[in-house]
This record gives structure tokens, sequence and C-alpha cells, in this order.
């Protein structure tokens, strides 16, 4: 058998992270067994889809490396199989049409809710003769079309996560609605329906999704044995919590993947983490690794049945580990968007050969992208903002002559090299007469702003090269 596995998103807001773990699970698992991973954009919902979410889910999919084989689908361009697939079961006496107005629905659950009942529809019109049909119908009523469901039907199928579940038809809530309303024909076929429909014209092996899609599986169910298909095996994988054990939310400073990206992920680190959002490597201690490597050890038996819980200290500790090891010029494109978003430029002497010293120096306190903003400030800025520290390093008794002595030596060399900057600190150490330490830290202060940062001697190399290192030693002098 070849496996077939779908992402079916819906485009009425841009990818979330559960969505996006979604598809993890679903590409690893296609790869896994040399399978098809499938797109699939669910966009009935007319009144919510936007073009701009498509473009998202999109993109978002792209840049996490989730390269689909087939797709995208678009569900808005296949209403033609739907509607012949609903008057296929209104022929086959499986489906009928429904006139209960909304204001009977209301008084039905009302009179439930007063006896302490669970809301569902009491099948009223599931045996209308034609004669009550066309009454219906002379009263201006229109109809929605339900699918026949029978309370005594036991529904089981072996999830590959829960193993085996198990429905009672009367826990459906009844005869369910698979088209909406429509004076004429058939109106606009709805979820449960179209999803069956595109997963037997798709020929989907396994459907992989969220836990809270298992109401819906039993549903489904009874919907492929009605159109005579296969049903597929499902495997319902767990949620996504905060760390209060809730399903994660806006609420919780987690949107959309997008958002991720901004806020300086890389998509390595990020769809590793996801990876390992409940589901663990045969090798418990194996924390990184790329989507090829999962794959090739990805199944269901090491998916946990319980919440995973989004760490936060977790996903920075693996994004910056990729970071870490990144190839300096790949790390160059990944932040030159961050440093045109701050508003730095790459003129006088900031270009490719300069960038890759700074990445070079910096790279390695970087946990997010985002990061090299305020760290690489100093280069990019003319002037200097202190710290605390650094202000009160450049007021100790002693300091100005350092300095001084540093600007001096400094004018007398032809040419600057890490060896020049070493030979300075030295000289003066010898002619001021004091401890290294206070010189460096006396140095960095006026060069910086701070008496903590990267390597002082690469820092004063790169800043001498876009010529601050003499001007901000003058300023200083000057405090």
């Amino acid at each position: 058998m070849s496996v077939r596995v779908r992402i079916a998103p819906s485009p009425t807001g841009n990818l979330h992270i559960g969505t996006a773990r979604t598809a993890v699970f679903n590409y690893l698992f296609a790869h896994h067994h040399g399978g098809k991973f499938i797109l699939r954009i669910e966009d009935t919902d007319l009144e919510r889809s936007r073009p701009e979410y498509t473009d998202n889910i999109l993109t978002g999919l792209r840049w996490l490396g989730l390269n689909w084989d087939e797709g995208p689908f678009f569900q808005s361009q296949r209403l033609h199989l739907y509607q012949a697939a609903v008057q296929k079961l209104l022929d086959q006496g499986l489906a009928y049409r429904c006139y209960t107005t909304s204001e009977e629905l209301d008084a039905l659950r009302e009179a439930q809710k007063a006896r302490n009942e669970a809301p569902r529809y009491d099948n009223r019109h599931r045996n209308l003769t034609p004669e009550q049909q066309a009454a219906f119908e002379a009263e201006g009523r229109s109809s929605v079309i339900r699918f026949k469901i029978e309370d005594d039907r036991e529904i089981v199928w072996n999830d590959l996560v829960r193993g085996k579940m198990s429905w009672r038809g009367s826990d459906l809530g009844g005869d369910m609605v698979i088209a909406r309303a429509s004076a004429e024909g058939i109106g606009q076929p709805l979820y449960n329906f179209v999803v069956v429909v595109d997963d037997i014209d798709m020929q989907i092996t396994h459907v992989i999704r969220g836990e809270d899609h298992i109401a819906n599986t039993a549903k489904q169910i009874l919907l492929y044995e009605a159109m005579g298909a296969k049903i597929p095996e499902f495997a319902h994988t767990p949620l996504i919590l905060n760390q209060e054990g809730r399903k994660l939310s806006k609420r919780d400073g987690v949107t959309s993947i997008s958002d991720f990206q901004k806020m300086g992920f890389t998509a390595e680190g990020l769809v590793n983490y996801m990876t390992l959002l409940g589901w663990s490597a045969p090798d418990s201690t194996q924390e990184i690794f790329t989507l090829d490597d999962a794959a090739k050890e990805f199944t269901f038996e090491r998916v946990n049945k319980a919440g995973a819980k989004f760490d936060w200290d977790k996903l920075d500790w693996i994004n910056s580990q990729y970071i870490h090891n990144m190839p300096v010029d790949k790390l160059i494109d990944l932040l030159i968007p961050f440093w045109e978003e701050a508003g730095y430029t790459f003129t006088s002497g900031r270009e490719r050969p300069w960038l890759e010293q700074l990445v070079s120096l910096i790279a390695a306190s970087l946990t997010r992208l985002v990061d090299a903003v305020p760290m690489s400030k100093v280069f990019f800025t003319d002037g200097v903002e202190f710290s605390e520290e650094g202000s009160q390093q450049l007021q100790q008794e002693g300091v100005k002559p350092i300095l001084q002595a540093i600007v001096t030596t400094l004018e007398n060399q032809p040419e600057f090299s890490a060896d020049t900057a070493q030979s300075i600190i030295k000289q003066v150490v010898k002619e001021q007469g004091v401890k290294k330490g206070l010189v460096m830290r006396s140095l960095r202060a006026a060069l910086t702003g701070d008496v903590h940062g990267p390597d002082l001697i690469q820092s004063w190399l790169l800043l001498n090269q876009i010529g601050l290192d003499k001007s901000r030693l003058s300023s200083a002098l000057a405090r």
C-alpha cells in the first residue's frame, strides 16, 4: 500500500503552530514510508476565508521545509464533486431534506435544556412524505440536507495513537447536516462531508490530525461507509498545551508561524522543536535532528497520548544550536532583514567581508536571530549609549590617562590589526603602571558603552575598519 496523507488548513487565519505541527507529523509519516504528502486548502467557509491567509499558509509551509508532493487543491473549486455526492446519498435514501426552521431548532434546544438533556436534533423530518415536503416548500421554507445516523450504531476504529476508539450513534447529536439550506437544489456542503469526499477522491490512506477531531472521525466513518469507500486509518495527535495545561492560544504569546519567524526563530530550529511536541526519538537523548533524520525514525508508537506542553526555553535552546552551527554566509543572509528592519545600513565599510567578521564575532551569543539587533547596534550607529556600569567605569580614577595613552599610541600606528591592538594594550599597561584588566574594561566602555560584550580585540578591529574607534575614544575623554 502506498501511503498518502494530507494537511488541510482553512484559510481563515494565518498558519498556526498547531496546524504546522500537524503538517510536520504528516510529512514525517509520508517520508518514512516513501509516500505522498498532499496539501488541500479547505476554503468552503466563504465568509472567513481570505487569499492573504492562503498565501501565509503556503509561505509558512515552504519556509519550514514542508514541501508537498501534490496540490494545493482548493475545495472552493470542487463544489460540483460535493453536490454530486450529496445527490447520490439523497437518491439512496441515506440523506434527506430537512425543513426545520431556526426558531423550531431553538425551541427544541430550550426544551432539552430544561430537561437537562444534551442538545441533539430529534430527526423529525427524516420520513417526510412527498406531500409534506411540498407543503413546507409552499410555505417558502428552504431545506438543509441531513445524513441519517442511527442511534444504536456503534462506531469503532483502531487509532494509531490512542488504540481502540468507540462511539455510539446516539452521542453524535442526531442526523447530521451535510449541506446548508437552499431554496433550490443543494446548498453549500459542510466540513464533515466535503472532507470525506476529498479524502476518497485523493485516495488518502491515513488521516493524521489533532485529538480535537475525534468526534468528527466517528461521523466521517459513517460517511465513508455510506459512500462505499475504504476507510483510512486515523491517528489523533496530542494538543499543544500551555504551562497550565490548557490548549495553547494567542493569550500565551503564541500565534502564527510567520510571527515565530519575526521573533527570530530559524525554520530548522522551529520545525525541529515542533517534531518533539508529542513525539520522541528512539534515542531519548537526541534532540537535534533534521526533517530527513526524524522521518527515518518516525512512528506513531512514539507519539504520546497526553498533551504536549509548549516550552519556550527548550525552543530557544534548540534554535540557538542551529544558529551556532550555521555557516556564516547563511547566517548573514538571515540577519540582514532584521538589521534592515531596525534601520541599519550597510555603507561606509560595512560590506560583506566586514559583516562576516561581525557575524563571526556575535554568532555564539545569539539565541534568536533578532538578538543580533541590540547586540550589533554599537557597530551600526555613530554614537554610544552607556550602561550604568560603562558610565561608572569611565569615571574611575586613572581611566582618562589610560584612554589618552591609547589614543596617542593608536595615532602612531600606520596599520591596525589584532596584533597591533594587543601591542597597544601591553604598551599602555606598562607605561601607565596599571593592571591589564583596568585597561581592557576602560577601553571596552569607551568603544561600546558597556563593560560586557563580545571579544574586545575583534570588536575594536571592526570599529576601526569603519572609523569609529578614534571618535569614540575622543568622546569618552570628553565626558
